[in-house]
């Protein structure tokens, strides 16, 4: 089994990084794969709502960064833990991009899926992030992955991070957490349960002539 968590942060090894590397340790100990994918701190693109991927689906039209590389990645996970840095009491404009059209290109390969959020501030707007994250999840079929506490630390650094005992903490929970359900999961495959049969999208229209 594997976890492929999202850093959304433009600096590869700071605090989001810190705060996953401490989830993604105890996944490990718990005989979980993992795979941490940093999407970089280069130009990226938004969704412009095109619609062009309806006729591809899994595929994002716009190939020159790395959404398409993260949704093959996330084909061979079983888990997903999204991580973010604190923006204004929002997550950072990049995984939001990053997640939209992952979702709108790929959501079939997430749905089903446990997923958590993790989210790392100086001071204040960590539960704000965590409630626009949360939301892809419910969206799509997911069940969500929680800790002892809300998934998020404290620091202006790395190393203040890992100060944060009550977040490292959390994030070693909740490392516990994810693997335990992955594994329950796993037993139920074995034990004949199957993932529900869904019902086609109703959508409901609030104007109408």
């Amino acid at each position: 089994m594997k976890v492929l968590l999202f850093n959304g942060s433009p600096r590869e090894h700071g605090c989001t990084y810190t705060a996953l590397s401490e989830a993604a340790g105890e996944l490990n100990r718990q005989g979980i794969e993992t795979e941490i994918f940093w999407f970089g701190n280069r130009e990226f693109q938004d969704c412009i709502a095109c619609g062009g991927c309806a006729g591809h689906p899994g595929t994002c039209v716009f190939g020159t960064d790395a959404v398409n590389a993260a949704i093959d990645a996330a084909k061979t996970a079983d888990g997903y833990i999204f991580g973010s840095p604190v923006y204004y009491a929002s997550p950072s404009g990049r995984l939001l991009s990053m997640m939209d059209r992952m979702f709108y290109a790929g959501g079939s390969v997430f749905a089903n899926k446990p997923a958590a959020a993790v989210t790392s501030a100086r001071r204040a707007g960590t539960t704000c992030t965590m409630d626009v994250i949360n939301k892809y999840f419910s969206i799509n079929n997911m069940p969500v992955v929680s800790s002892n506490y809300w998934n998020m630390v404290y620091g202006n650094s790395p190393e203040e991070v890992r100060q944060d005992q009550e977040g490292m903490q959390i994030m070693r929970i909740l490392g516990q957490n994810m693997a335990w359900l992955l594994k329950c999961i796993e037993a139920g495959k074995q034990a004949g349960i199957e993932v529900p049969v869904r019902e086609n999208k109703i959508k409901t229209n609030f104007i109408r002539s």
